[in-house]
């Protein structure tokens, strides 16, 4: 996802608190490191994201854990005034937004240990979501991360050759994610919702 904002128009790096002012009620933009990007959601895109959430709306309804789905809230790490991430899809666990600082007033999560679950689709930039995010979201303790790639955009190294729509789980495995590519009718295997029963294809082809 994301293609970054005209570098004439950002010469300094910005700050969470200036992307709050500038962006903060638009969920087109994420900041990275100080860099404001465009997530430009297609249609398609939009979609791909539906469809994971109502999936995992039913799950969640089906276990009765005190979870929801939070589409398009920030997530802006504690330990960093220069990033704020603007996932597709997190799944919040309700019971521990008691230690979230800001959540009362804003849609914003800090903490890692509030998010069962995230998922980002893949649209335009996408060394975001398999470089940087990887490594942020396992930082964060986040058990399990989603990158649908539904129009094959992901580098070869990531999504196989010839290149081919893809989607990645990724499983938090002693702070490092285990990264478990899947194609077509290749089921997924979740560890947060165990019961889930979809397969790559059936997520990919939300998006076509």
């Amino acid at each position: 996802m994301t293609t970054t904002i005209n570098q004439a128009t950002q010469q300094q790096p910005v700050s969470v608190d200036e992307f709050l002012d500038r962006y903060g009620s638009d969920n087109r933009y994420e900041l990275i490191d100080g860099e404001v990007f465009d997530l430009e959601p297609t249609g398609l895109h939009e979609e791909v994201s539906a469809f994971m959430t109502a999936k995992l709306c039913v799950q969640i309804d089906g276990t009765g854990l005190p979870w929801f789905v939070l589409q398009r809230g920030l997530l802006r790490p504690a330990n960093s005034s220069m990033t704020a991430f603007r996932p597709d899809v997190l799944v919040v666990d309700r019971s521990a937004l008691v230690k979230e600082p800001l959540w009362s007033d804003q849609s914003i999560l800090t903490l890692g240990s509030s998010i069962k679950f995230v998922a980002e689709v893949v649209s335009s930039n996408w060394q975001n979501d398999y470089a940087r995010k990887v490594e942020d979201y396992a930082v964060l303790g986040i058990s399990e991360y989603w990158i649908a790639d539904y129009a094959g955009l992901g580098g070869t190294r990531h999504i196989g050759k010839p290149k081919q729509p893809t989607l990645s789980v990724c499983t938090l495995v002693n702070g490092e994610y285990e990264i478990q590519p899947l194609w077509g009718n290749q089921p997924i295997v979740s560890l947060a919702f165990p019961d889930l029963k979809l397969t790559a294809e059936q997520v990919l082809s939300a998006g076509r």
